[in-house]
C-alpha cells in the first residue's frame, strides 16, 4: 500500500505530543490490525527513551502539533516574565491544574506553570510534589525551546533561567 501524501507530519520532523512534550517522527508506517490496515506515524522521544506509534489520521485529534514558531514562543516568554497566578485553593486541586496544563501540549500553559510554580531564592520553599511538577513543566518547556532554537535542552534550560531570573543573568 502506498504511503499517504497529504499527511500533516513528514519523518524526521519535530512535533509536541500532549503527554510526553517533543518528540521526532522517525518514520510513517503501514501496519495491517484486526483485518484493518492503518498508518503510523513513529515517533521516538529521547529524554524518555520511549517510541510511540500514533495512526496519521487521528494525530491532530489527540493534539499533536508542529514546533512552536519563534512569534509562539516569543509569547510563552512574555507569559514566563509575568507576575505568577496562584490560585488560595487546595493544592491538590491546584496540583491537577498544574498537570492539566503540562499535558495540554499549548507551549503558553506550559510556561504559565512553570510561572507560577518558579521560586527564586528569596522566597519561601517548595513542597516535594510542586517540586515535581515544576520540574516538569520546565524540563518540557525547556525542549521545546531547544528544539525551536536548535540547541540542546541544557542551553534552553539556562535561557529559561534567564527570562525567569533576570537578575542571575545580568
Amino acid at each position: 500500500m502506498a504511503k499517504n501524501d497529504n499527511l500533516e507530519f513528514s519523518i524526521e520532523q519535530d512535533i509536541v505530543y500532549p503527554k510526553h512534550g517533543v518528540g521526532n517522527i522517525v518514520d510513517i508506517q503501514v501496519q495491517e490490525v484486526a483485518g484493518m490496515t492503518i498508518e503510523l506515524y513513529v515517533i521516538r522521544f529521547e529524554k524518555d527513551r520511549m517510541t510511540l506509534r500514533v495512526p496519521t489520521d487521528k494525530a491532530v485529534g489527540v493534539g499533536m502539533r508542529c514546533i512552536s514558531d519563534k512569534d509562539t514562543m516569543n509569547k510563552a516568554f512574555v507569559t514566563l516574565k509575568g507576575k505568577a497566578k496562584v490560585k488560595r485553593t487546595m493544592w491538590s486541586r491546584r496540583a491537577q491544574e498544574y498537570e492539566s496544563k503540562i499535558n495540554s501540549g499549548s507551549v503558553i500553559l506550559l510556561a504559565e506553570v512553570v510561572r507560577d510554580l518558579y521560586r527564586s531564592g528569596d522566597q519561601s520553599e517548595q513542597s516535594y510534589s510542586e517540586r515535581q511538577i515544576f520540574e516538569a513543566a520546565i524540563s518540557r518547556l525547556a525542549r521545546e525551546v531547544a528544539a525551536v532554537e536548535g540547541i540542546c535542552e541544557k542551553e534552553g534550560l539556562v535561557k529559561l533561567e534567564s527570562v525567569l531570573s533576570p537578575e542571575i543573568a545580568a
